[in-house]
């Protein structure tokens, strides 16, 4: 019987996840499946102005995680949501871990204050009752800062997380691993260095082991 899946994808800035988002939507719809292709921060009209925001004007880190929550709850209502009341597959590019990584981690904010925000904006109405939305699984693109570094010289202009020294991202990686240890039932942690292809079946093999794909 369908049911709703809400599949995040996380991981430093050229870790590649991108790609693999696109080739798990086009595997869900090939065996019929609705799919909500959208991203954090962003998917919303509202949520797409503050991660402009978010990602190029000067802040301190609690207008930051602030913004981002706004965002995420303006997505998860307007989004999220409705998708998964439709029974559809939502496959997100980026959700609350990589707040606990970037602000957390690179940015070094409070922790508790995040854990707080969390729960204010991530508390959904279902008629069980009252939950904290997190994904059914978190596929984490886990790489080496350096290697990420190499990976994302003069592909674009970096926005103004890219554009930060390697020892941010160290620490945003640590934010990473620290999110991963408190929920391991939820992760999928993919070695992010490894070839595209095998980095592809090991994200088919984490999305198959919960019986989601034939």
């Amino acid at each position: 019987m369908a049911s709703g899946i809400f599949i995040s994808f996380e991981g430093i800035d050229g870790a590649g996840k991108s790609t693999h988002i696109d080739g798990l939507a086009r595997a869900f719809r090939a065996q019929g499946r609705a799919v909500t292709l959208t991203r954090e921060p962003g998917g919303t009209p509202l949520a797409e102005t503050l991660r402009a925001l978010v990602l190029n004007d000067a802040m301190d880190a609690m207008t930051e995680a602030l913004l981002v929550f706004a965002a995420r709850r303006d997505h998860l209502q307007q989004v999220i949501e409705p998708a998964l009341a439709r029974d559809e597959v939502v496959l997100c590019d980026r959700f609350t871990d990589a707040t606990f990584a970037y602000q957390g981690g690179g940015r070094g904010f409070d922790l508790e204050v995040l854990e707080f925000l969390e729960r204010l904006v991530q508390t959904v109405k279902l008629p069980q009752g009252d939950m904290v939305r997190q994904p059914d699984l978190t596929i984490w693109f886990d790489l080496a800062p350096d290697i990420a570094a190499q990976r994302l010289a003069g592909a674009r202009v970096p926005d103004k997380f890219e554009a930060q020294p390697v020892t941010f991202f160290a620490n945003v990686r640590a934010g990473y691993q620290a999110r991963f240890e408190s929920a391991r039932q939820r992760f999928a942690r993919i070695a992010a260095e490894q070839e595209r292809e095998t980095v592809w079946q090991d994200v088919l093999a984490s999305v198959r082991q919960r019986g989601w794909l034939a």
